[in-house]
């Protein structure tokens, strides 16, 4: 069954895009087009009533990049992964830093997740 999401999140979605940071554009060069074991990711796509940085559906997989703005929002990160969670979306985070300064370990750390948890045929 498909995830519902807020319809006035699609523009946002859309803005969020054209906007993407600089480790959001370097983790996008190595999702796009099936290269995680043939799995498709979305670029910030709605869920529920938030946006993920990206969705992989055929997973159940979010990847969120966190960047200084989330250091203030500890408690909401918190809620919403709590919600998102419950509509059986997993995430994995990743620090802006990171993805920024060791993006061939974070994803060696997706492939390893996909491995372990990818559908069986």
């Amino acid at each position: 069954m498909p995830l519902r999401y807020n319809p006035k999140l699609r523009l946002l979605a859309r803005e969020l895009r054209k906007k993407s940071t600089l480790a959001e554009v370097l983790l996008w060069r190595c999702l796009n087009k099936g290269q995680r074991s043939g799995f498709d990711f979305h670029r910030q796509r709605p869920i529920d009533e938030y946006i993920v940085d990206f969705f992989a559906p055929e997973l159940m997989l979010a990847i969120e990049i966190d960047g200084s703005s989330h250091k203030l929002k500890g408690r909401e990160d918190e809620e919403r992964q709590i919600r998102l969670e419950d509509l059986g979306v997993r995430l994995l985070r990743f620090d802006d830093a990171m993805v920024k300064a060791r993006l061939d370990d974070v994803v060696g750390a997706i492939d390893n997740w996909i491995a372990d948890n990818k559908p069986k045929s």
